[in-house]
């Protein structure tokens, strides 16, 4: 099973990069579950200064360029996981919030892909 960990702060976006100690600890984490064999990929999102929403209603697209600011809509990080239940990505998903110390991760199943 498939699961994306959306990674949502409950701070203010910053632009400063993470400290050498944030580095170290993710690192481990990410190691973690390397290791476990749990782990397909993981990014940090740049702040939403440098994205853009593209929407469409009615056929009619807009792009809104950033920054957002309600902190609830913000993305900062993403982490795809190869686990063997839900259970288990939310466990995942409560070690990285241990190291992050404050938001929520979203936990969402993704469809099986077909064998081609």
């Amino acid at each position: 099973m498939r699961f994306l960990c959306i990674y949502r702060p409950e701070t203010p976006e910053s632009d400063a990069p993470p400290t050498t100690e944030e580095m170290a600890t993710m690192g481990k984490l990410i190691g973690d579950m390397a290791k476990a064999g749990v782990l397909l990929g993981a990014e940090g999102c740049l702040s939403s200064a440098f994205g853009s929403r593209v929407s469409v209603q009615a056929g009619e697209y807009s792009v809104t360029d950033g920054p957002f600011q309600e902190t609830k809509e913000l993305v900062a990080g993403f982490c795809l996981l190869q686990v063997k239940s839900k259970a288990e990505a939310i466990e995942w998903a409560k070690r990285f919030l241990a190291v992050v110390k404050t938001g929520t991760s979203e936990v969402r199943q993704l469809h099986d892909t077909p064998a081609a």
